[in-house]
């Protein structure tokens, strides 16, 4: 068996298909490498259609017109995600753009053939309508995050949601991300987020070292979330 056609097997709606379709889908559906930093999807970029993250990790984001990044979700392993197919789903009013943050493969089945499976096939219809609903709730978040949270949150927030593992005792957790990462995933600038991290480390809750942030003191980063940043990652 293919690799592509095991894949398109492991997709939520592929036993929902007829015959007919899933012969459609197979012969139109991709497997494509990309490098880091490539872009995926732009604004005036194709409208790809569904994709599948089978390795590696994608970065959704918008762009102001001042050139400023707004981070809105990550799409990993495993995930689906159908804005790429914004074309045809009616209810998206508002562009994203998408660039790969690590060596990926993704699997995508062209827009021409969702389609046609979004207006024939309704188990097709209704798995879109649930991946929408999922996006528009990770974009809520995000909003809800810079309106309604300081920055200082924000940063404590992040480094305790991306911990890699332990160092000299379990208080001790390692966040490698770089001052500027931290910045586009908060959607904040390096500099205040640079600032941030100072102060914390003045207060002894976290070291700095290159390329990463020591959390020395969890619970006192979590009294500054007070839990309401938290995300499961």
């Amino acid at each position: 068996m293919s690799e592509l056609r095991h894949q398109l097997e492991q997709l939520v709606f592929w036993d929902k298909l007829t015959d007919r379709e899933k012969e459609r889908v197979a012969d139109y559906a991709v497997i494509r490498d990309y490098k880091k930093d490539s872009i995926l999807h732009a604004m005036e970029g194709d409208c790809l259609g569904l994709v599948v993250v089978l390795e590696g990790s994608v970065r959704a984001y918008m762009m102001s017109e001042e050139g400023r990044e707004i981070t809105l979700y990550h799409i990993r392993k495993g995930e689906y995600d159908v804005l790429t197919a914004s074309c045809i789903m009616y209810q998206v009013t508002f562009d994203t753009q998408m660039v790969l943050e690590e060596d990926s493969r993704i699997l995508i089945v062209p827009t021409a053939v969702l389609a046609g499976l979004k207006q024939n096939n309704v188990h097709v219809r209704s798995c879109i309508y649930e991946i929408l609903t999922q996006r528009f709730s990770d974009v809520m978040w995000t909003f809800q995050q810079i309106v309604f949270y300081g920055i200082d949150q924000r940063v404590a927030a992040y480094l305790l949601n991306h911990t890699e593992g332990s160092q000299a005792g379990d208080q001790t957790l390692i966040v490698h991300a770089t001052h500027e990462q931290i910045a586009k995933e908060i959607n904040t600038a390096r500099e205040v987020v640079a600032r941030i991290i100072k102060r914390f480390a003045e207060d002894s809750l976290v070291e700095t070292g290159r390329g990463m942030v020591i959390i020395k003191d969890q619970a006192g980063l979590r009294g500054i979330t007070e839990d309401f940043l938290l995300k499961e990652q």
